[in-house]
């Protein structure tokens, strides 16, 4: 088909075709971001609901922890937890005497009688005065209490040993010898209060 028109209006008919497009194209992007403008105050709307119903969560939370008083029931483990520490530190350091003079009892030697003892608490131990016939007897009493054999001391060492001669009226002295040991008690010995369920 042969195109008689004028060239002026063969341009108008094709600005024409074009400013068609053009509004096509112009309505189709508005909808487009009028889309995503939708999309977005959508997504700050969701956005500021959550965050106003996490904010009512821990606000009930709180009031919860508050009314089942939370903080008080904290401060009482703690004393009990206190009282506990306490209670297993004063046994740790309870001595069963009854048990302990027969043990030392039977591992002095012959000739050598217990004549006393104080129990020091700053160094986990005790100190010992004992009587003896002779020097002699007075040392082996140190060797009989720091042998491992009898369980009761980790070492016992010998502070002072003095022996006097009895005077002619005092012949019926039969201990003329003292000996103070300084004694320091065997970790998992059986004399000590919160050692009784331990096996030996």
């Amino acid at each position: 088909m042969i195109n008689l028109l004028p060239p002026q209006a063969k341009a108008s008919y094709r600005y024409a075709r074009r400013n068609v497009s053009l509004r096509s194209w112009l309505i189709a992007l508005s909808l487009v971001l009028v889309g995503v403008g939708a999309l977005v105050t959508f997504g700050l709307l969701d956005l500021q609901q959550q965050v106003n119903s996490y904010h009512h969560q821990v606000a009930d939370a709180k009031a919860t922890l508050d009314k089942d008083k939370l903080t008080e029931t904290e401060q009482k483990v703690k004393d009990i937890s206190s009282s506990l520490r306490l209670a297993t530190q004063v046994l740790g350091s309870e001595v069963l005497f009854s048990k302990l003079i027969t043990q030392i009892g039977a591992a002095m030697p012959p000739g050598s009688i217990l004549a006393g003892l104080n129990i020091n608490r700053t160094t986990g131990g005790l100190d010992l005065n004992a009587n003896a016939k002779d020097y002699s007897t007075a040392s082996q009493v140190q060797v009989n209490l720091s042998s491992s054999a009898n369980k009761i001391f980790a070492k016992a060492d010998i502070v002072t040993i003095s022996c006097t001669t009895p005077k002619e009226q005092d012949k019926a002295v039969v201990y003329p010898c003292t000996v103070t040991l300084r004694a320091l008690f065997n970790g998992n010995n059986q004399f000590l209060f919160v050692n009784q369920g331990a096996k030996s």
